[in-house]
């Protein structure tokens, strides 16, 4: 079975695209949600974010992503550390949920795919792109936050060229119909 993967920065409609797939019946994995879950479900990840970040972060026995958040907000080694607890969990999970699969493909959606080295277990990597502006306009209205709380989380992540350098395809989405387009010839080069 032939696996996907699909990123892009914040903002670039990666969710989208991804749901334009699941429309067409591929299984859809996004690392994010997956991730999430674990947090509450896996013991050995609450017993590491604990030991490393404090019981403040699940307050009451219960996951406080603000919490966390706080805590690895403009701090990259917190923030390395936590990624070097999630992503052996999440690649453990994803490989399990794919055992469960039978289509011919499958997406694996994840916003930093590259920089957690899951692209290499990727037939293909997709890579969305959308222009700067669009980009905080959506996030700003989906978020709530300001347009320099925004640039901000931009400015964390990989560039579009740094993705493009490293993807096999790209998915301009300036809000317009081409995608689904693009997204139906994709689905036809991938199931074949």
């Amino acid at each position: 079975m032939k696996v996907v993967g699909l990123t892009g920065g914040i903002g670039s409609g990666k969710s989208s695209i991804a749901r334009v797939f699941k429309s067409m019946g591929v299984p859809i994995y996004i690392a994010d949600e997956r991730a999430k879950a674990l947090y509450s479900s896996s013991k050995q990840l609450k017993h590491l974010v604990i030991e490393r970040f404090g019981e403040a972060v699940y307050l009451n026995g219960s996951f406080s992503p603000a919490a966390l958040a706080q805590k690895v907000f403009g701090d990259d080694d917190a923030l390395s550390a936590l990624n070097a607890m999630v992503h052996p969990l999440v690649k453990e999970d994803f490989s399990q949920w794919l055992k469960e699969q039978s289509a011919s493909y499958v997406i694996r959606e994840a916003a930093i795919l590259f920089e957690s080295a899951s692209h290499l277990d990727c037939h293909a990597v997709i890579t969305v792109e959308a222009n700067e502006t669009e980009r905080i306009e959506r996030v700003m209205k989906r978020d709530e936050r300001s347009e320099a709380e925004v640039r901000q989380r931009i400015n964390k992540q990989w560039t579009d060229a740094q993705r493009r350098e490293k993807a096999d395809l790209v998915i301009v989405n300036n809000n317009n119909s081409l995608i689904l387009e693009r997204c139906y010839l994709l689905h036809q080069e991938f199931s074949a």
